[in-house]
């Protein structure tokens, strides 16, 4: 057979097979080839490539050839695109199109809680896991939603439910109007996880942390069914996580912070996640560029806030300012640091405001190459459908728009969209410019018509010339164009002193430069009227958009008022303290003018005639006293998005460490009373809480970097009122336990269920399912991990160490422990600390026979005592609610000093480095203006690590800096107003400062930037 006979007989069965259909077609079948030359375009073929007065060839829904010196088929369609500009089509993958909302159940709270899942079927044990979903099964195609997306550029989405933590697998649909068959390109194209867990009715999770808890208890399940399929029972959801893992895996996560928190799940799990993110990540660029993972990046910048009234600004936070400012240069960031991104229409409340935020991203400096590729090649990369779409080379899919101009100009129009060699329409692509200066006679008048504007959307204004009257002002009129028909209407005469609504109706036909047709005057009497083009008014030639040149903000670390720019940070230094008060804390005592040096971080030295080093810097400590820092022994600062995860009797598994907020401003305001140190915990919402963080007040730092290196394991327990729901409403009769004895019950019932768990994991290994809550209680039971209790009266007191004695460990610290004067016997015979308030009481039934003599009395039977803050605001007071046991008690100052320092380290077993002035120690220190337990005493200086993180002086500096920063937005915002810019009401979001209680307080929403949480 002749080789071009055996070409053409391969080219027909290609065609045919890939014509081939599954559906029945009533009638004659209609087979067009759609043979297309798109000639004398410029043709953006790829971010890279660019063509002018190319030609473009497409056939049978694909690109044939492209470029210049190309022969036209004799039979394709040939259209002239002279002056026009052709893109292949932008891919979203973080879409919900064609997706069936998420059908959210509303419970009353007369109902009560929701323990487990009431979905019917072999499904997880938790709504918010729903890796069964699958798009392709629910996709159907949306004509108005798509013909939106059509007009900001997107042919191709990746659309899933968003609903859930495990939202299972997304489809890649085409936006076009066929059936769903034509339009689905791959029906299973990725998983899809987040930490909201959307529409589920049930309780848990009902904090950030505990979502993340969940994520990961799911990954160790599903590793565990897949390894043992004889020794489990079936599992429809972990079936389908298992089967999704080959799949690419794309994580909501939102704000910078959740990048960070999600990718140490993919770390652990040795996942690699796409993540979907916030406008911020230009935050934390070193941060997100570390996790090595790609990005899909909304535009929904934020509107400038209405500060016209100066009450009303003072409502915006100095963040929310800056943010405003800076999100606009998010993309450049990322582009700049080299981290792989692409574009999503997500969040944007309308789609076409897509464009416009993408033109307000080049203002402020992403280049158009880089802009091209977050919406063409790299999410088609990301998706490994590279070969198919993003670009226009010869065998991609003929996926493209038609734009009057550079899609970027403000005055391009996009006219038409093809979406697998389909045409849809948008605007009129053979129109003819009409825009220019024109003399219109009509009658005995004469008129000049002035048309500018978008060419297919064109502007006019008309006026009688000649106009020698200064109050005669051009008309604006409206134009209805479908070339070569046109229609307006106007005023003759625009006289402000008249009320003539004298209006002519013009009706005629465009020929080239000359114009003719009929009108009506007021009366209904018929004119004839013509129009001659004497002046080519067109626009100038299509431009990008001018970049921003006003002056830009830096970023602050953290990105909250009194942040540091990079270049301000504090940084560790050598430093002697000269002629101080010394208190140390150690068998020295209180030393009084003496020198004490700081270097790399240590306590280096401590004496009367120490030496500064060269470049050290001097501090003069004359008439003032040095204390090693305060630490908060039971704090709930530094927490994001819930403080509880009271859904259960326990949650063991979940972790304060996870949900660090290095950006909460009580931070630095405990800096600035002295406090160095505090141990994050878990509330008192139920009687097995979560693990506890010890955290060193690094400001500025990032979420893990303030953890306390080398920190013992803690957990919350607590007693009581709170995890009995005594005080929860009628309706919180499900969650046991409701009583005391109840109570106690839980402690025996999860012990044993843990040491059974943990000798059977060390006997039989991964055949046993891991169980992170159980891990957590086993190693308790081994005392690799501590408690920390929540209590009040004596007798659970009592109780809890009976039970811990009974398993074979001891009760770490008691805190509140108001009635500990009542069994501070029994306590030191156990082994259990107390962390005490100085002087509550009555604030609830529980806490009736609470003494201000608590603290003196434990301390005074040897049991070690600190006083805590379990609050925001007394946190930074922490100094005199010490003094009070000197009040009260009559204690030795020093041994009331050691209270908030010294004995807090103890019962946090890191007294070996903190706690006390020794040689050795970390320089965790504060310089007193006066003796510390005075009310008159101010924090001059507070140490971390050597790193001086408050300074009074330098506090006064930022006040005045932190004002000015204000102002300059302030005035910016004013002027973005008054040139026509959207404004938001200026609005403050309380913050709240978490309690041991709180629980409607939890915000399970982890992708809003809100100030990084």
């Amino acid at each position: 057979m002749p080789l071009r006979i055996l070409l053409l007989c391969c080219l027909f069965l290609s065609s045919y097979i890939n014509a081939q259909k599954t559906f029945p077609q009533n009638g004659v079948f209609d087979e067009r080839e759609d043979h297309y030359a798109f000639t004398n375009a410029t043709i953006q073929v790829s971010p890279e490539k660019k063509i002018e007065n190319g030609i473009l060839i497409i056939k049978k829904g694909k690109v044939v050839a492209v470029g210049q010196d190309i022969n036209i088929p004799k039979d394709a369609v040939t259209i002239d695109l002279k002056g026009k500009y052709i893109y292949p089509s932008f891919i979203d993958l973080e879409s919900d199109y064609g997706m069936p909302k998420a059908d959210a159940k509303r419970r009353s709270r007369s109902e009560g809680p929701q323990m487990l899942s009431d979905k019917p079927g072999a499904f997880s044990w938790n709504e918010a896991l729903k890796p069964e979903m699958s798009a392709d099964e629910q996709f159907t195609v949306d004509s108005k939603k798509a013909e939106e997306l059509r007009k900001a550029g997107f042919g191709l989405v990746l659309t899933h439910q968003h609903d859930g933590i495990a939202r299972g697998s997304s489809c890649l649909a085409l936006l076009g109007d066929e059936k769903e068959h034509e339009m689905i390109l791959k029906g299973k194209a990725a998983a899809h996880y987040s930490f909201s867990k959307g529409s589920s009715s049930q309780d848990y999770p009902s904090s950030l942390m505990g979502a993340i808890a969940l994520i990961r208890q799911a990954y160790y399940d599903a590793q565990w069914y897949a390894k043992n399929p004889e020794d489990r029972e079936y599992n429809i959801s972990l079936e389908k996580w298992n089967e999704l893992q080959k799949l690419p895996q794309i994580f909501e996560a939102g704000s910078r912070f959740n990048i960070l928190r999600a990718d140490k799940i993919a770390k652990e799990f040795g996942v690699n996640y796409i993540f979907k993110s916030g406008v911020d990540s230009y935050i934390r660029l070193d941060a997100i560029k570390a996790t090595g993972a790609s990005l899909i990046v909304p535009v929904d910048f934020p509107d400038a806030y209405d500060v016209s009234d100066p009450f009303d600004a003072d409502n915006v936070e100095l963040w929310k300012m800056l943010h405003w400012e800076l999100a606009p240069t998010n993309p450049a960031a990322l582009a700049k640091a080299g981290i792989n991104f692409a574009f999503t229409t997500e969040g944007l409340k309308k789609t076409d405001d897509f464009i416009k935020n993408l033109q307000k991203a080049y203002q402020h400096g992403l280049s158009e190459v880089d802009m091209l590729k977050a919406l063409t090649t790299t999410p088609a990369k990301l998706m490994g459908i590279e070969k198919t779409v993003g670009s226009l080379e010869t065998g991609m899919l003929a996926n493209f728009f038609i734009s009057s101009g550079p899609f970027l100009s403000e005055k391009a129009s996009m006219l038409q969209h093809w979406i697998k060699g389909k045409p849809y329409h948008i605007g009129n692509l053979f129109a003819q410019d009409i825009r220019g200066s024109y003399e219109l006679t009509m009658i005995d008048k004469t008129f000049e018509l002035k048309i500018s504007g978008e060419l297919d959307k064109p502007e006019a204004t008309i006026i009688e010339t000649p106009n020698a009257d200064s109050t005669k002002k051009p008309g604006k009129l409206k134009i209805a164009w479908e070339d070569p028909k046109i229609s307006f209407n106007f005023e003759p005469v625009k006289d402000t002193s008249s009320d003539s609504k004298d209006i002519y109706r013009l009706s005629g036909i465009i020929r080239g430069d000359k114009w003719e047709g009929q009108a009506t005057d007021a009366n209904g009497k018929w004119l004839t009227w013509t129009a001659k083009k004497i002046k080519d008014d067109k626009e100038k030639p299509m431009k990008l958009p001018d970049m921003d040149s006003s002056e830009l903000g830096e970023i602050i670390y953290p990105f909250v008022s009194f942040g540091y720019k990079a270049a301000d940070a504090p940084k560790q230094e050598t430093v002697l303290i000269k002629e101080v008060t010394v208190w140390t804390n150690e068998k020295a005592g209180i030393i009084e003018s003496t020198n004490v040096l700081i270097e790399n971080g240590k306590i280096a030295k401590i004496g009367k005639n120490i030496k500064a080093p060269e470049g050290a810097r001097e501090i003069d400590g004359k008439g003032k006293h040095l204390t090693a820092g305060i630490i908060d022994e039971h704090s709930h600062i530094a927490i994001q998005s819930g403080v509880n995860e009271g859904t259960q009797a326990s949650s063991a598994e979940v972790r304060i460490g996870d949900v660090t907020n290095s950006e909460d401003i009580n931070i630095y305001r405990q800096l600035g009373g002295g406090v160095t140190m505090v141990q994050s915990l878990h509330g008192s919402a139920n009687p097995i809480g979560g693990q506890a963080q010890l955290n060193k007040l690094r400001w500025g730092k990032l979420p893990d970097e303030m953890h306390y290196e080398g920190a013992k394991g803690f957990i919350k327990f607590a007693l009581g009122e709170n995890v009995k729901q005594s005080n929860w409403g009628d309706n919180q009769r499900i969650r046991f336990p409701q009583t005391r004895m109840g109570v106690e019950q839980v402690y025996e019932d999860f012990f044993t269920r843990a040491k059974e768990y943990g000798e059977a994991r060390a006997k039989l290994g991964d055949k046993v399912r891991r169980d992170l809550e159980l891990d957590a209680l086993y190693e308790i039971i081994k005392s690799e991990r501590f408690i920390t209790c929540h209590s009040y009266i004596q007798s659970e007191i009592t109780m809890l160490m009976r039970v811990a004695e009974k398993h074979g460990f001891r009760i770490n610290t008691f805190t509140h422990i108001l009635e500990g004067y009542k069994v501070a016997d029994k306590m030191r015979a156990h082994g259990a600390g107390g962390s005490s308030f100085s002087d509550w009481w009555a604030y609830k039934y529980e806490v009736l026979d609470a003494i201000p003599y608590n603290a003196k009395i434990l301390d005074a039977m040897e049991v070690v005592t600190a006083i805590n803050s379990d609050d925001a605001e007394m946190g930074r007071r922490l100094n005199q609610e010490a003094a009070k046991g000197v009040k009260y008690g009559n204690m030795n100052e020093e041994d009331a000093l050691k209270m908030v320092t010294l004995n807090p380290a103890k019962l946090l077993r890191c007294d070996d480095r903190v706690g006390s002035i020794k040689v050795g120690k970390d320089a965790d220190v504060v310089l007193w203006t006066d003796h510390p337990l005075s009310v008159y005493a101010k924090a001059e200086k507070t140490f971390v690590d050597g790193i001086c993180y408050f300074d009074l002086e330098k506090d006064k500096q930022m006040r005045e800096a932190l004002l000015a920063e204000r102002s300059r937005l302030i005035q910016k915002m004013l002027n973005a107003k008054s040139g026509g810019a959207k404004t938001q009401p200026a609005r403050r979001k309380r913050q709240h400062h978490y309690h041991c209680a709180d629980m409607h307080l939890n915000e399970l929403d982890g992708n809003n930037f809100d100030n990084g949480y």
